[in-house]
Order: structure tokens, then C-alpha cells, then sequence
């Protein structure tokens, strides 16, 4: 095989996977910042903000996960996953006694004129739904997140391959139209060849002829 036609045929190769890996950086990309703007537009539109640093609302070390974005708005996925599990969370376990909603109304319902434990089963019912929607918003968030570092890692491998393809294209103008990249294969006799071998009698059997 020639080794113009090889060198071509790996180029080709290589920008064909160029322009994939671009396409595929392009549109990772697109959903990063797609997700990163509906999570952020989604929270931004219920006015969500942690208690000030100071508060009694974040004392206790079950509040932990809340207490580094003490005043701040929830906007992003990561501080809605604070917020559901540092905040939300513990003072779920404080009204029910670490009970579930589940677990609540069943018991509410077996007593149905205990009007604190209906109280404390609407109360766990609205505590648990915005805790579940705000885990959903952190869900989308790594997803985006996810994306945008796939998007980069694509950039870079298209980088490298475009610089591998350039590198090819340039070596298959410096060798020469005739070199091969099997050189075993050429059919050149070999150097170790004997008379006979190439096709010439020996010295004997010419005598003979004559």
C-alpha cells in the first residue's frame, strides 16, 4: 500500500472525527447552559432564602448543610439540595419525630379527631413537596453540570485530534509518490538472492544451450 494513499485515508479519519466531536461539544454545551438557565429561572421565580447566619432557624449542628449559604437566595442546583437536605429536611424530623408523611397519615387516620397530628400531617405533606421539587432542581443542575464537563472534554479531544489530522496531511506531502508502507511487499528481489533465484541459469547450463 502506498503510503501517500494510507497517510490520506488516516486523515480523513481523523477530520471526520474532528468535526464530530465539535458537533458533540456544540450540543452538550447548549444543553448545559439550557439546564443551567431553567433551574436557575425556576427557583429564582419562588423566592426561597436560607435563614441569616444568626438565626436560631440554622442553630444545631443537623443544620450543618444549610449553614454556608446562611442568607442567600436559592438559585442554583447546589444550594437547592442544601437547603431540601440541610434545612427542609431536619425540620421535618423535628415536627414528626423522624416519621414520613406516610407513616403520619396513616396514623391521622386511624385517629381522626386528633387535630394535632392532622396538623402536623399538612404540615410534613407541604415540607416534603418542596423538599421533593427542590431535589429535582439539584437532579437537573448535575445533569448540567455533567453536560458542561463533557462538552469541555470534547473540545479538547477535537483540539487534539484536528492537530493530529494537520500533522498527517502535512506528512503525506513530504514522502515520496513511489514509498510504500509494506517495503516486504514491494517486489524487489532480495540481496541474498542466488543467480537461479533471479532468473538467470547458472554458468553450466548456458555452455549447455550454446
Amino acid at each position: 500500500m502506498r503510503r501517500r494513499a494510507f497517510d490520506a485515508a488516516l486523515s480523513s479519519v481523523g477530520a471526520v472525527l474532528t468535526v464530530t466531536l465539535i458537533v458533540a461539544g456544540a450540543l452538550l454545551m447548549w444543553g448545559a447552559v439550557f439546564t443551567s438557565n431553567e433551574v436557575h429561572s425556576q427557583l429564582a421565580a419562588q423566592r426561597i432564602f436560607f435563614p441569616a447566619a444568626n438565626s436560631p432557624a440554622l442553630k444545631g449542628p443537623v443544620y450543618k448543610l444549610a449553614r454556608p449559604y446562611a442568607g442567600e437566595e436559592v438559585l442554583t442546583g447546589a444550594q437547592a439540595e442544601a437547603y431540601a437536605n440541610g434545612k427542609i429536611l431536619p425540620d421535618l424530623n423535628r415536627i414528626a419525630g423522624g416519621k414520613t408523611y406516610a407513616q403520619l397519615s396513616a396514623e391521622s387516620l386511624a385517629h381522626p379527631n386528633n387535630a394535632a397530628l392532622a396538623g402536623e400531617v399538612a404540615a410534613v405533606f407541604k415540607g416534603t413537596t418542596l423538599r421533593g421539587l427542590l431535589l429535582e432542581a439539584y437532579g437537573y443542575g448535575m445533569f448540567g453540570q455533567i453536560a458542561f464537563i463533557a462538552s469541555i472534554a470534547s473540545f479538547v479531544l477535537a483540539a487534539m485530534m484536528l492537530l493530529l489530522t494537520t500533522l498527517g496531511l502535512a506528512h503525506m506531502r513530504r514522502v515520496s509518490p513511489e514509498e510504500e508502507i509494506l517495503l516486504g511487499h514491494s517486489g524487489a528481489p532480495s540481496p541474498t538472492s542466488s543467480p537461479g533465484q533471479a532468473g538467470l541459469a547458472p554458468v553450466g547450463q548456458r555452455s549447455m544451450v550454446r
